[in-house]
């Protein structure tokens, strides 16, 4: 069965993508721990980053280099901070997000976003992504 990262990957369920190549997707977290929070997936289905093959990880990151440097020109942070947990979804992805202290990386401070504000940081992404 296919994972929920998977469907949205397959445009099966609605996401706010940032970007999306053969080997990858970018698409915003529904529970950003600050605006611009995205996650980058890669379209294999798997679990755990370091059963991804060297080559799909190794994209997967210099896309996440990509992300940083647009939430850097769009959001202004001090750093992008990237975080592998994978523990919410069984399908391995990096989270970037835009961080002025290490303590913006707590998923206890997660908060629901609605999907005008989604779409509204997705744009603007998608201008500064390069």
């Amino acid at each position: 069965m296919a994972t929920l990262f998977t469907r949205i990957l397959n445009h099966e369920l609605p996401g706010h993508f940032i970007y999306e190549d053969e080997k990858c997707g970018v698409f915003l977290s529904i529970a950003p721990l600050r605006e611009g929070h995205a996650l980058i997936v890669p379209r294999a289905e798997v679990d755990h980053w370091l059963d991804l093959s060297e080559e799909d990880a190794q994209h997967c990151f210099a896309v996440a280099r990509r992300v940083g440097k647009a939430m850097m020109k769009a959001f202004k942070p001090r750093k992008v901070g990237l975080m592998i947990a994978g523990l919410e979804v069984p399908h391995a992805h990096i989270h970037a997000v835009p961080i002025m202290e290490e303590a913006d990386l707590d998923f206890r401070r997660a908060k629901e976003a609605g999907p005008e504000e989604l779409a509204r940081t997705a744009a603007v992404l998608r201008e500064a992504f390069e």
